[in-house]
């Protein structure tokens, strides 16, 4: 089945099915492998198969996952695969309600804490990263003077940065280039603020 290149999320049940902690870090794993079963899952998340099992339905539900071609010759194993090539949540589709807005500042919440806790991992794993990961993975603030459109230009050219360097490292992984290619989270907020 071909993939949508970017789902984006408008209507609060799919929300509130992705903001459920364990199912975003199910869909964030699955993502990462491509594809996997509940099995390899709940390894990962340390969770029983049936839960896994569960909350990938869930997921499927809501089109956020669907079920992979088998990578075994196993016919019990049963394969998933995110549905698309990612997700976007916008403010601007949960604005209208009281509880729809609820939903989606819960949500975003809970998805900045597990971003906040991948990064406190990184950092108590320094020392097994070595100097090369750790010289190259940065951390920085800049506080600039914009108005929203030059925000939102701002987004979109680092956007197609990002979605650049995606498709190279992605391609050349796929050529055979593997030697040092690790997962890298790159997680980057834009916002006003006053003093």
């Amino acid at each position: 089945m071909a993939r949508e290149e970017n789902l984006r999320i408008t209507d609060i049940g799919t929300l509130k099915a992705l903001a459920h902690p364990l199912r975003m870090k199910l869909y964030r794993l699955l993502f990462v492998a491509e594809a996997a079963t509940a099995s390899q899952l709940a390894e990962q998340v340390d969770e029983a198969v049936s839960l896994v099992s569960y909350h990938l339905r869930k997921l499927a539900e809501h089109g956020l996952v669907e079920e992979a071609e088998p990578r075994s010759a196993d016919a019990r194993e049963r394969w998933w695969q995110p549905a698309s090539d990612g997700v976007s949540i916008r403010d601007e589709d949960f604005r209208d309600a009281p509880e729809k807005a609820a939903a989606h500042l819960a949500a975003s919440r809970m998805f900045l804490e597990q971003r906040a806790g991948m990064y406190r991992r990184y950092l108590d794993e320094l020392a097994h990263w070595g100097p090369g990961w750790n010289t190259a993975a940065h951390d920085s603030e800049s506080l600039l003077r914009l108005t929203a459109g030059e925000l939102a230009e701002l987004k979109k050219d680092l956007t197609d940065v990002i979605k650049r360097y995606d498709e190279q490292g992605r391609a050349r992984e796929a050529a055979g280039d593997t030697e040092g290619r690790e997962h890298v989270a790159l997680h980057v907020y834009g916002f006003p603020f006053r003093v």
